[in-house]
Formats: C-alpha cells, sequence, structure tokens
C-alpha cells in the first residue's frame, strides 16, 4: 500500500512577470502591476508531497528529517530572500511564474529523490493562489 508523506517550507522572494520579447505596454497589458519593472515579491508557502511503499523496518515512507535537509538546501537556500529574476540560474531565460517556479523546484527534487517515490509540488504564491506539479509521472 502507498502513503504520502508531505513537508511544508516557506521562503520569501521577489520576481518581475514579463517577457523581454514584448515592449512594456504589451507586458503591462498581459502581465498588469506583475510586468512592473521594479520587480515585486511574495511569501511562497511550498509543500512537497512524496509518495511511495512503507518500509517495514523503519515504518517510514520517507524519512522526514533527509526531506526537510534536502528542502533546506537546494531549495529554501537556492530562493529564500532572492531575485528570482536576477538570482536564480533557471530563471534567467524562463519567466518565474508560480507555475515555472513549481516545475524548476520538481526538477531539483527529482534529481535528488529516488524514482521509487511520486513526487508532487503545491507552491502558494498568495494564500488563495497556488499551483500543483508533479511531473511526467
Amino acid at each position: 500500500m502507498k502513503v504520502t508523506v508531505c513537508r511544508k517550507v516557506h521562503f520569501n522572494a521577489a520576481h518581475r512577470i514579463f517577457n523581454p520579447a514584448w515592449d512594456d505596454k504589451r507586458n503591462e497589458e498581459v502581465f498588469g502591476l506583475c510586468s512592473l519593472p521594479h520587480y515585486h515579491g511574495h511569501n511562497y508557502d511550498l509543500v512537497v508531497k512524496l509518495t511511495g511503499e512503507v518500509d517495514p523496518e523503519t515504518g517510514y515512507v520517507f524519512d522526514m528529517k533527509k526531506l526537510k535537509d534536502i528542502l533546506d538546501e537546494y531549495i529554501v537556500d537556492r530562493y529564500d530572500h532572492k531575485n528570482l529574476n536576477v538570482d536564480v540560474p533557471e530563471f534567467r531565460n524562463t519567466i518565474p511564474s508560480a507555475e515555472n517556479i513549481a516545475i524548476a523546484i520538481w526538477n531539483i527534487l527529482r534529481e535528488k529523490i529516488e524514482t521509487c517515490y511520486t513526487i508532487q509540488v503545491v507552491l502558494y504564491e498568495t494564500e488563495r493562489n497556488f499551483v500543483e506539479y508533479s511531473g511526467n509521472e
């Protein structure tokens, strides 16, 4: 039987949503205030869900301390208090929308967590706006 375990973390980051191929007018028409050139920030909440078999020897699906350490080292340290457009390499040529951030986080985690686990990323940009990504699994 498979069980899903979840870990929630928090980070703060700034970004600007704009398409560099468009002029400022077009960016503002599509993205509104999110396209303004001086960036804006969010207090992101991230929930990572791992689904797998319960290990009969430990009773765990996944060691939650290990998951905490992975999230702290590879996600929180990478994104917290950063300007995503400027400081984070994966967004230098990709619009740092919540959708693209969730995909980037999932890709990082997929490299760090064994493939016997299904990974789902739920990223809250605000209390009311969030995205979910489960990769191509």
